[in-house]
């Protein structure tokens, strides 16, 4: 087989399994909203080279504090809110670090805050693959308990420079009604939130929150969330 026969084959199989993975994904998630909670929140933090260790802590700390505000808190249990955690940096290298755990309690949200607080970093030294880490997140979410909504909380401080570029992955989660958000670190690159405006978000109602500089995360990760539990949630009702 010649070479330019094998990138057409190669390239028409990951695109029938993208369509595949959709396709699964709206099937399940359609026959999901008839029962179980109101919110399945993946949350996606970026541990790729850019990003050092202070800096990784800042990221795990900010979410952890956000996620023990009092109004995200409340609004994660009343949604009954299954909630879980993606780290992510080149291509094949996402994992989910901490899995689905349903929120009913305020105890419960103060122990995954800790879980996220206290989880190591699965890498350190690696490309920021941003499509693939959404792919990887839409499997994930497939896999979620039932629910009403679904969201994929994305963060990061740089654009994709590896694998497939996120705006392909766009129609495969709109397709299975995934709505993706964004937390962009700006410093790095000129107008990281237009790219993620133009290249990441997708789904109704959907929105990015910047954060001037790693030293901003924690604040805007508290807005962030608070947004995505607490308003949409009532626009749902």
């Amino acid at each position: 087989m010649t070479a330019k026969k094998m990138g057409r084959s190669e390239g028409f199989s990951v695109r029938a399994m993208a369509r595949l993975t959709a396709m699964i994904c709206a099937v399940v998630l359609a026959a999901s909203r008839v029962a179980g909670c109101e919110l399945a929140l993946a949350l996606a933090v970026d541990v790729s080279g850019s990003v050092d260790p202070k800096e990784y802590r800042i990221q795990m700390q900010g979410l952890a504090a956000g996620l023990r505000d009092g109004v995200v808190a409340e609004a994660l249990v009343n949604a009954k809110a299954q909630v879980a955690l993606v780290q992510w940096t080149g291509t094949s290298r996402q994992a989910l670090v901490i899995p689905w755990i349903e929120l009913r309690t305020f105890e419960d949200v103060e122990n995954f805050a800790d879980l996220v607080e206290s989880t190591p970093r699965a890498w350190r030294n690696y490309s920021t693959a941003i499509g693939e880490a959404l792919r990887y997140t839409l499997a994930e979410i497939a896999l979620a308990p039932l629910c009403e909504r679904y969201v994929i909380d994305v963060s990061g401080d740089g654009s994709s420079n590896e694998g497939v570029e996120p705006r392909f992955i766009l129609a495969d989660l709109k397709a299975a009604g995934v709505t993706v958000n964004a937390l962009v670190i700006e410093g790095a690159e000129d107008d990281l939130t237009g790219y993620f405006w133009e290249n990441v978000i997708t789904g109704e109602g959907s929105f990015v929150v910047t954060a001037n500089g790693f030293e901003d995360y924690g604040a805007k990760m508290r807005i962030k969330l608070r947004r995505e539990t607490t308003v949409q949630i009532s626009q749902l009702r």
